[in-house]
């Protein structure tokens, strides 16, 4: 009776947890950057703890003056893949200027 109970209780247990929603979360909000055109792109509601490489950046023409409109830590960095010692952290709402080059970023 015992062992028929415990099984019970695993089986709706094993059930509950499939049917919880996936834990996956987001920076919400808007990250901004400026392509070497001056054109601004938008990252909206960005993955968290994800390296984004910004779009139309490259290794010769880097974005710049990245701003943090997120909820979320925001962490900029000057390499590819969220890489090198060159990186800036960004509380929300921050704002950095034309001056500042990113190619990654990843959000807390």
């Amino acid at each position: 009776m015992h062992l028929r109970n415990a099984a019970v209780a695993a089986l709706g247990a094993f059930t509950l947890l499939l049917a919880l929603p996936n834990s996956a979360s987001a920076a919400t909000g808007e990250f901004h950057y400026k392509t070497s055109t001056g054109t601004t792109q938008l990252l909206l509601d960005p993955a968290s703890e994800e390296c984004v490489n910004l779009p139309e950046t490259t290794a010769e023409t880097p974005g710049s003056a990245p701003q943090n409109l997120t909820a979320s830590t925001a962490t900029v960095f000057t390499e590819f893949d969220c890489d090198g010692d060159d990186y800036i952290v960004m509380n929300p709402g921050k704002k950095l200027g034309d001056n500042v080059k990113v190619r990654s970023v990843v959000f807390n």
